[in-house]
């Protein structure tokens, strides 16, 4: 009531609803498109190069390019010890890559995942020889440049 006099309320008419709706729904289905695509995949292509080349290296056994793709000290799974050197690397290749999983098999049939408020991290999971997807590869960003950072079993 305003002044003794009750204001004449205006409904919206059928059209207008339906046009309000409609664009409602749009905001949200955009939104929800963007918050599924941002937990999936990032933005950052520098990944996409680096995990192609990495896995390329890796599935022809070419030590070498993958020591050029590693930061040292490789942390290892529980009681193994950590791979500190180029030399130790290239004697322990297969430590990393054949001993717990078979990493070329596996890198050609996996791709990175990602923790959205990691930007800078991302993992591998490889299964076991039991099946199981216990064997982690992770990767880290320093100074623009992805390199292996660790090899985890987090089934130990």
């Amino acid at each position: 009531m305003f002044g003794g006099r009750q204001l004449p309320m205006k409904i919206p008419s059928d059209k207008n609803k339906r046009r309000v709706i409609l664009i409602i729904a749009g905001v949200l289905i955009v939104i929800a498109a963007l918050q599924i695509n941002a937990s999936v995949e990032p933005t950052d292509t520098s990944i996409d190069a680096f995990w192609a080349k990495f896995k390329t290296a890796v599935t022809k056994r070419d030590k070498e390019t993958v020591s050029t793709m590693c930061q040292f000290p490789i942390a290892m799974p529980y009681r193994v010890p950590s791979i500190r050197t180029k030399a130790q690397f290239m004697r322990r290749y297969r430590d990393l890559f054949n001993h717990q999983t078979d990493a070329a098999k596996c890198f050609a049939e996996s791709k990175p995942e990602f923790d959205p408020a990691e930007k800078n991290k991302f993992n591998v999971p490889c299964k076991d020889s039991g099946g199981a997807e216990n064997i982690l590869y992770g990767f880290v960003r320093t100074r623009g440049v992805w390199k292996l950072s660790y090899l985890d079993n987090i089934a130990e």
